[in-house]
């Protein structure tokens, strides 16, 4: 192994080796500490592949597009795993954990997360579907850690309707080999996305259409887009919360990142069909089906559940449109969201923990209650609805200017979803942070500390964006044509 592949190698197996590690550990202070420590060890070896790729192999690879990917990854598994340690001990103290679950939380976790890392640095599309079934299904069991009847409901509709969409995403990675070996022959060539794209105009056009068609249909669904949304809003609802976090902060972005991939081949291909058209009206439904639904919600966890719903939406729009500019917004909207999220959920199981219920007509009176928690809370709704000065309205302007520039007509549903979900938000932020206090009044045991360093991000990235990372979104931008 070289220096250059260390890092790499340190991504992934830590949390391997962490998963068996945390089974064994019986006191969840240390293993909280050692879930924090493992994801911290993940975060700073994904920091060193920015400067110092590994050469690509048939199975793992570096590139342009995923290393910046990964690195946010395992920044968000950071923040959450320590935002989690507090959370849990919650959880203990009210007897919706036993220590046996919380030990074999922890291992989940990081089996999680390493699956995400996998999927991301994966160069074979077998070992990418691996990967994100893998994820899949520790969510599964994560979202039905309580053992409630609900929690075990949403985790059996979560792994149905997950197993048909992964299942059709098998049978696009198949189409995908089965074209490819025609020209690359048969073996590992064939699987590996840099010889994809490179050979992707020797492939047969048909194939590859109705390859990417299982496979925006397969990996769409753990996307969340409408009409594959159905396990999103319960999963969210009964699962921990951190898990709410790391669901729409990575897990979304990694079934979108395949999606990705696979549009790069299709693109390299001048005979294929154009897959924007395809993914701008999943991309649209999605928004404005998710934003006049955030109107209905009485369960604060499937508010932004909703909205997670319909910034992915956003996201899959952008990428549809495609060129310089849309791609551009695609990405930054990718990393906003999922700082931005993650920090909402942070502070939305605060919310839960210190009122005792999700219900948002049980959840008054915060600015008086819990005043930080409240600024937090209040800042990173208003920073989702895509107000200035927060990073979210950059990408969201974006994405809206260009659409106008291009395509005047898609662009008036687009922002009239945007308009109605900024209302449905706002109307519920009123009723949450303002008016008089409802329920108990217990006092924030966990720490606020990973929600605001996301509000941080999240502000800054709207004031300014270093110079490198602008021209990594630019660069990617181009290679996803």
């Amino acid at each position: 192994m070289s220096m250059e592949g260390l890092p790499l190698l340190v991504v992934l197996a830590v949390p391997a080796l962490a998963v068996p590690a945390l089974s064994l550990v019986r006191d969840w202070h240390l293993g909280a500490r050692l879930n924090s420590l493992a994801s911290l060890a993940t975060f700073l070896a994904a920091l060193f592949l920015l400067v110092a790729r590994p050469a690509p192999g048939d199975f793992l690879f570096v590139d342009d597009f995923n290393v910046y990917l990964i690195a946010l990854n395992t920044f968000v598994g950071f923040t959450t795993s320590l935002y989690s340690a507090s959370y849990i001990g919650h959880e203990l103290d009210t007897g919706h954990l036993t220590p046996a679950y919380v030990r074999f939380y922890h291992a989940i976790y990081q089996a999680m997360m390493g699956a995400m890392n996998l999927a991301l640095l994966a160069n074979n599309i077998g070992l990418l579907w691996v990967a994100v079934e893998v994820a899949t299904l520790s969510t599964v069991v994560m979202v039905g850690i309580y053992r409630t009847p609900q929690a075990l409901e949403a985790a059996w509709k979560y792994f149905i309707l997950g197993s048909v969409g992964i299942a059709l995403a098998f049978f696009g990675t198949i189409l995908v080999y089965f074209t490819a070996q025609e020209s690359l022959g048969e073996g590992l060539a064939a699987m590996a996305l840099s010889h994809l794209i490179a050979a992707a105009d020797r492939f047969d056009p048909a194939l590859l259409n109705l390859a990417f068609v299982f496979l925006l249909v397969g990996y769409g669904t753990k996307v969340g887009l409408v009409p594959l949304h159905a396990w999103l809003p319960d999963a969210h609802a009964e699962g921990p919360t951190p898990i709410s976090a790391v669901l729409s902060g990575l897990l979304l972005n990694v079934a979108i990142y395949a999606v990705l991939r696979f549009k790069m081949v299709i693109a390299a291909n001048a005979e294929a069909l154009a897959p924007g058209p395809l993914m701008v009206t999943m991309g649209l439904i999605s928004v404005v089906f998710a934003a006049f639904m955030l109107y209905r919600r009485g369960d604060i966890k499937r508010l932004f559940a909703y909205s997670s719903i319909e910034h992915m939406g956003i996201v899959t729009f952008a990428f549809g449109m495609g060129g310089p500019v849309a791609n551009f917004a695609g990405l930054l909207h990718m990393t906003m969201h999922s700082l931005t999220k993650s920090a909402i959920f942070f502070a939305v199981g605060h919310v839960a923990q210190v009122k005792g219920t999700q219900r948002l007509a049980d959840i008054k009176g915060l600015g008086s209650t819990h005043p930080v928690l409240a600024w937090g809370l209040a800042v990173a709704v208003v920073a989702i609805a895509g107000f200035p000065p927060m990073g979210v309205f950059t990408s969201e302007f974006l994405v809206v200017s260009s659409t106008f520039a291009r395509e005047p007509l898609l662009a008036l549903p687009l922002v009239l979803g945007l308009m109605v979900a900024i209302g449905a938000l706002v109307l519920r932020l009123q009723g949450v942070v303002f008016g008089e206090p409802h329920g108990p009044v217990t006092a924030v045991r966990g720490s606020h500390l990973p929600l605001f360093l996301h509000l941080a991000l999240v502000l800054t990235a709207g004031l300014w964006l270093p110079g490198p990372l602008v021209r990594w979104f630019e660069h990617v931008a181009g290679l996803l044509g």
